[in-house]
């Protein structure tokens, strides 16, 4: 009897170790999930800036391969020195 006591509670630890493991890739995910809408959200709230200022289609163009490849403070970064230079040439 103690020996099949023993293999039920083992049984039940195990299972309750998985459901709690479970439960913290799940925290996990969501967490993840969280962060890539942010950082869509926040990609996508370049868009609108780089469609005013840059003036011609291969900066824009130019400025959605930075976002795309290298993200949203270097595309900041470019989309600065556009400004810089338009500012210069007027």
């Amino acid at each position: 009897m103690f020996t099949l006591d023993n293999r039920s509670q083992n049984k039940e630890s195990s299972l309750t170790k998985a459901l709690r493991q479970i439960q913290e890739l799940n925290s996990k995910i969501q967490e993840l999930e969280q962060c890539h809408k942010d950082y869509v959200v926040s990609q996508q709230n370049l868009i609108p800036a780089i469609a005013e200022i840059c003036i011609s289609p291969i900066q824009e163009v130019q400025a959605l391969r930075i976002l795309i490849y290298r993200g949203e403070a270097a595309c900041r970064q470019y989309l600065r020195s556009v400004l810089v230079k338009q500012r210069q040439t007027s």
